[in-house]
């Protein structure tokens, strides 16, 4: 999943009980799902963009012809949500969760409208950062909304529902995609279309109260308990206050003790121990996360299936589904183990399975490229001397000059009509020398990839990363985030993982199409298994397990034993060994 929000998993007994007492009582429901329309929101605009990239190229050769460009196009969305989410706490704690969401809808809406009537790249940007923005909001505030107006028994699996929309926003995204292929203004659907759940959701939250935590915080402590009477049963509704109005109470103390501003909270963090050690486990789970590669398969998945041979755009969109589908049903599987065998080991397991299909990954796209058809100088001849790609003039009878390099230099590989495997042409990369290689019966026109016998491994190698990765680190480094730090520096803590977490998604996905064409599409992927390599050997050194334990006990390892690596010093606590 493309993560961006901390989430609370819950076992199949919360499950249970979340429909029981949902069905009964149809308000929680009401609540959760309104808010919880900011995770679909979420999913859709990061996914999205995906598809709609492969038909803006067409529209604009700018973008087409500038690996940057469509970089930027891609990432802004990213950094806008860094920049959104810093302002979401502050918002959050301001004005309120439900005014929160609601100015993420407003940006949702904006953002989705300037896209789509874009008339020029720089719009789309300008869009896309509006989007993020809206992002990085939505991703601090849905589930903080959610868990504050749910009854504490079920709210895990409550907010588990806001990571499952998030993942279903993305399979949504592509299936969006998939339907307007064949309408008038393809991508400007694409992207617009998000500006409909947004304004839907504006208008559910304007009937909706605010989170009964803040209003209690807020001092309007008649209207919370008015929002819990709703909620809970008459019975709890007075054990529900007195325990509201401890954790308040205790909340505001913390504050009083580390200080309220966040330069304050910074420096009380660093200087503990027990947070510095948490940081060194929640930030290196939160950069592996990035680091091996899932959001160039989520933000890139048709153009990597076009680099493996397959030139449609519809067909590549298709096959993609595969990979948003799988990543869903991760979220699902997460849910049933992550418990029972911990965060440690699931992450590392899911590490391996990364690392191993990165690897063969690599070896298929470097195999597929070695035997990509070569390039016929009489093919090409054929469409006149005007459409011949300039780099291809004079190769002669060299076989070793074939669609990889002539892809390489800017042109376009039209294949033989006989065989898409057997020589073809190499065309000037424009839509003249396109149309005129679709025009003949038999041909196809490549520009990402090379017709390959082997491409529909590299789908298979895909789905088979994406199973790897969805369960272990999808989900869990975010539930380490949650439980690692001591809970006066929670929120701190969480903040600064969650910003490393979306700069090296920043990273990734504003450098992954220059990767490819410095380092080719496999010295990419074998570049993401290095770093991911290193990732695993950081998480076994300097990630604890923190299955079954209290928060007080995981501040307690921290605190009295739990160093980096295998060495401790004399004295230090044998409690804390690195399980």
């Amino acid at each position: 999943m493309v993560e961006g929000g901390a989430t609370t998993l819950a076992d199949k007994t919360q499950f249970t009980e979340c429909w029981i007492i949902t069905s009964r009582n149809p308000y929680i429901a009401r609540l959760a799902f309104s808010a919880g329309i900011g995770g679909l929101l979420f999913g859709y605009d990061t996914g999205v963009i995906s598809g709609a990239l492969l038909y803006i190229k067409d529209d604009f050769e700018s973008v087409k012809n500038s690996t940057f460009l469509q970089e930027v196009i891609v990432s802004t969305c990213v950094a806008g949500a860094i920049v959104g989410a810093a302002v979401g706490g502050y918002a959050n704690d301001r004005f309120g969760r439900r005014k929160t969401i609601m100015a993420a809808d407003a940006l949702f809406f904006l953002g989705a409208v300037v896209m789509a009537a874009a008339p020029v790249p720089g719009v789309i940007i300008m869009g896309r950062v509006l989007v993020g923005f809206g992002v990085g909001m939505a991703s601090m505030t849905a589930p903080l909304y959610i868990s504050e107006a749910s009854p504490a028994r079920i709210r895990g699996a409550m907010v588990s529902t806001n990571g499952l929309l998030i993942t279903g926003g993305q399979f949504v995204s592509y299936l969006i995609n998939l339907a307007f292929t064949q309408a008038p203004g393809t991508w400007r659907w694409m992207l617009g279309i998000a500006g409909v759940p947004a304004l839907v959701q504006f208008v559910l939250m304007w009937s909706l109260p605010e989170s009964p935590r803040w209003l209690y915080r807020e001092d309007h402590k008649e209207e919370a308990r008015s929002i819990l009477e709703k909620i809970y049963p008459a019975e709890e509704v007075e054990r529900e206050i007195e325990a509201l109005r401890e954790s308040v109470e205790a909340e505001k103390a913390i504050e009083q003790s580390i200080g309220k501003g966040t330069i304050s909270k910074l420096k009380g963090a660093l200087s503990d121990t027990a947070v510095r050690r948490g940081l060194y486990a929640g930030v290196t789970v939160q950069v592996a996360q990035q680091f091996v590669g899932i959001n160039t398969v989520m933000y890139y998945a048709p153009t990597i299936v076009q680099f493996a041979g397959f030139a449609s755009n519809s067909v590549a969109l298709a096959l993609s589904l595969v990979t948003s589908g799988l990543n869903a049903l991760g979220s699902i599987i997460s849910m049933m183990f992550v418990d029972r065998y911990g965060r440690r080991r699931l992450m590392m397991v899911s590490m391996v399975g990364i690392i191993t299909f990165l690897v063969i990954l690599a070896v298929v796209f470097k195999e597929a490229s070695v035997h990509a058809p070569a390039v016929s100088a009489i093919e090409s001849a054929g469409f006149g001397g005007n459409m011949t790609c300039p780099a291809s003039l004079n190769i002669g009878g060299n076989k070793n000059w074939g669609c990889m390099k002539c892809l390489k230099a800017g042109c376009g590989f039209c294949s033989n009509a006989g065989s898409q495997y057997h020589p073809g042409a190499c065309l000037i990369g424009d839509k003249v020398a396109r149309s005129a290689c679709k025009a003949e019966s038999g041909r196809t026109w490549y520009e990402e990839g090379c017709p390959s016998k082997i491409g529909f491994l590299a789908v298979i190698l895909l789905a088979l990363y994406i199973i790897s990765y969805s369960p272990g680190m999808g989900t869990a480094p975010w539930i380490v985030n949650s439980e690692i730090y001591p809970l006066r520096y929670r929120g701190i803590g969480g903040g600064i993982a969650a910003v490393a977490n979306w700069t090296s998604n920043l990273i990734v996905s504003l450098t992954f199409l220059t990767m490819t064409e410095t380092l080719t599409v496999a010295g990419a992927f074998l570049t993401f298994a290095g770093i991911s390599l290193l990732g695993l050997i950081a998480i076994f050194f300097l990630v604890p397990e923190t299955k079954g334990l209290q928060f007080e006990e995981v501040e307690k390892m921290l605190r009295d034993g739990y160093k980096p690596g295998f060495f401790k010093k004399a004295g230090d606590s044998e409690v804390a060994k690195v399980n």
